[in-house]
């Protein structure tokens, strides 16, 4: 692809979503995107139970599921789960990891600005490093609480992946250091330079492109109609899991990001 941006008529929108769709071949390769032990699993699990409970069959919505690393997780707990994500090549990936894995989750291409579901037909909604991607969230907001049961809930995972704090800058600062003198190996490039710079290109352009700080987050929340909205800052054991995939230096960078769940209910 020369530039994800062509076209006179080629909006930030569009240009997320051909990111999403060039990221989808390797997004399970990569720590922090699918889960590779089962104790990150457990830890997820934890982080669910938590703040939605056991699935009891209840019906849950994963908005921008990718390649459906989430909606396993849902499955696992006993929701009944459907997917949706924009990007054709993240839905193809999904529906077969589902196949091979023999579970009942149903996958289909969705706007998460834009659902196209019906009203009042969820008991939960979650998404995982979603919202800092969204250029209209408050729009978001209001659908979700729109296509929420009364009392249902969402499940926000996302972060601040804009600004880093001293420790984190003196992790990333050691890191190079160690690299240049030999005594570590760089990080194996995920992505290519040019997707790189449209990752750049896009975060600078989305609404939080300071930064999707938590309070911010759950600030719109309440604008939208959400009541109960509740931040999660302990992340430390999901965390630690995935450390263990990472190299010691960016595990530390990784555990000092302002990382956060936020669970927001819908009035009763």
């Amino acid at each position: 692809m020369d530039s994800l941006a062509d076209g006179s008529n080629f909006n930030l929108r569009d240009e997320i979503k051909a990111y999403w769709s060039e990221r989808a071949e390797g997004f399970d390769q990569s720590p922090g995107h699918e889960i590779f032990s089962e104790a990150e699993r457990a830890a997820w699990h934890k982080l669910i139970l938590r703040h939605l409970g056991e699935g009891k069959g209840r019906a849950a919505l994963d908005l921008a599921s990718g390649t459906g690393v989430v909606s396993h997780l849902m499955d696992d707990l006993g929701f009944k789960v459907t997917g949706i994500d924009w990007a054709d090549p993240m839905i193809e990936l999904a529906r077969a990891k589902a196949k091979a894995r023999g579970r009942k989750i149903a996958f289909r291409l969705g706007d998460a600005e834009n659902t196209m579901e019906p009203s009042n037909h969820y008991d939960v909604i979650i998404n995982r490093h979603l919202v800092w991607t969204l250029v209209d969230p408050a729009t978001a907001f209001t659908e979700w609480l729109r296509v929420l049961k009364p009392g249902g809930a969402v499940l926000i995972v996302d972060g601040d992946f804009v600004n880093s704090n001293r420790l984190e800058r003196l992790i990333i600062s050691l890191s190079d250091i160690c690299q240049r003198v030999g005594l570590m190996k760089g990080e194996p490039a995920r992505s290519s330079a040019e997707l790189m710079e449209t990752h750049r290109s896009i975060l600078s352009r989305v609404y939080f492109s300071q930064g999707a700080r938590a309070e911010a987050v759950a600030d719109l929340l309440r604008q939208a109609g959400f009541v109960d909205v509740t931040i999660d800052t302990d992340m430390r054991a999901i965390h630690r899991m995935q450390a263990k995939s990472f190299s010691l230096l960016k595990g530390w960078a990784r555990a000092s990001q302002h990382r956060y769940a936020i669970r927001a209910r819908k009035h009763h």
